[in-house]
């Protein structure tokens, strides 16, 4: 428990308030209230573009016992609007920590709120749905009805095109050590460190394009695969994303896609999508392969899914195609394959950390796919 007993409300946009004291930042932030089931991994989660414009609710009840070390960020800031926990660590200890959790959230002005009870909070969540919210302290506190009011006047995550608040400004390259065995394109929708990084042990070269590249910019690249990123908001809104996909297709290029790429390439293909009711993060979901019928265990953030049903097989402009993968606590459609041209995606993510890795092998087929296309 902190020391700490100065007050802080979570407000939720149905009225109900949870009462805290301030952890990180004083002040006021908007976003929508999720919650993540992962009892490690808080440094990547909060460094995750994908939690753009979200309050990011703990389930585990300690958090912060390894501080905060200068080699696990995902991307070069904290993105999650706010930070929710029930117990947080008093004095970090690990061999690698730089400073405290609670520092690093002061630092980048990260407002959060610590001591509720994020078990009946994330009860309330599942039931009623990820819901719009607010962390309210210091000198933002004030009436209730008040501080409901702004989290109602705040915007909703249906409906918000976000990935162009988190793509990279100007194009990169994350070289390959040693021989260079293939180039791709990566569009960048909210990438994260880790994605280059197993690439690159698998001697790709990694070219970052913004979103808004165009498709000469990215054939200009001269590459050997696309790779569409995780990234953040309703994927209904990213049409330029979609069109330049459709532009891949039609050209043959291997194409691979995780989380939001998943959905890009499900809307390429026809696919609708919709906002889930309150959406799977953590690291511990079931996907099961219907090619297969083996069981990956693995790492996820999204509160949009694609429309379909597990196995389904689909007429697409680009020939035909199958959804490949679903989760089975829910049925949710978790992956893409298409039959003519050299494509799939899977709504989860393979380049997990700090974990699992039952997916890494999917880069290894994105391998595959480009040999085969030489």
């Amino acid at each position: 428990m902190t020391g700490n007993r100065e007050p802080a409300a979570l407000v939720l946009e149905d009225g109900r308030i949870f009462r805290g004291v301030p952890y990180g930042a004083r002040g006021r932030t908007l976003g929508e209230a999720v919650f993540c089931t992962g009892m490690t991994g808080y440094q990547e989660t909060l460094t995750d573009p994908s939690y753009h414009r979200q309050i990011v609710v703990q389930t585990a009840p300690q958090i912060g016992n390894t501080g905060w070390n200068d080699e696990d960020d995902e991307s070069a800031r904290i993105w999650v609007s706010g930070y929710v926990v029930r117990d947080p660590a008093r004095t970090p200890s690990n061999w690698r920590s730089r400073r405290s959790l609670d520092s690093e959230l002061t630092a980048q002005d990260i407002v959060g709120i610590a001591e509720i009870d994020t078990r009946t909070l994330t009860r309330h969540l599942r039931e009623h749905g990820a819901m719009r919210a607010g962390v309210f302290s210091g000198d933002a506190l004030r009436d209730d009805d008040e501080m409901v009011a702004e989290v109602l006047a705040s915007p909703s995550m249906k409906g918000a095109r976000l990935a162009g608040e988190v793509t990279t400004k100007a194009p990169y390259v994350v070289p390959a050590p040693g021989e260079r065995r293939f180039r791709v394109a990566a569009l960048d929708l909210g990438i994260k460190s880790n994605t280059p990084r197993l690439m690159n042990q698998r001697g790709i070269e990694v070219h970052v394009l913004p979103l808004t590249s165009t498709v000469d910019e990215l054939l200009a690249v001269e590459p050997d695969g696309v790779f569409l990123s995780n990234g953040p908001g309703d994927p209904a809104t990213e049409d330029h994303a979609t069109e330049l996909t459709k532009a891949v297709l039609e050209r043959r290029i291997p194409t691979f896609g995780i989380c939001f790429g998943n959905q890009i390439l499900g809307r390429a293909l026809g696919l609708g999508t919709y906002k889930m009711r309150y959406g799977h993060r953590g690291i511990n979901i079931p996907v099961i392969d219907l090619a297969t019928g083996a069981v990956a265990i693995t790492a996820q953030n999204h509160g949009f899914a694609l429309e379909g049903e597990p196995g389904q097989r689909f007429d697409s402009p680009f020939g035909s195609a199958q959804i490949s993968h679903y989760c089975p606590n829910d049925d949710t459609v978790e992956g893409v394959r298409c039959s003519d041209v050299p494509a799939f995606s899977v709504q989860y993510h393979p380049e997990a950390a700090a974990g699992p890795h039952d997916a890494a092998p999917l880069f290894d087929e994105f391998v595959s796919l480009m040999e085969k296309a030489k």
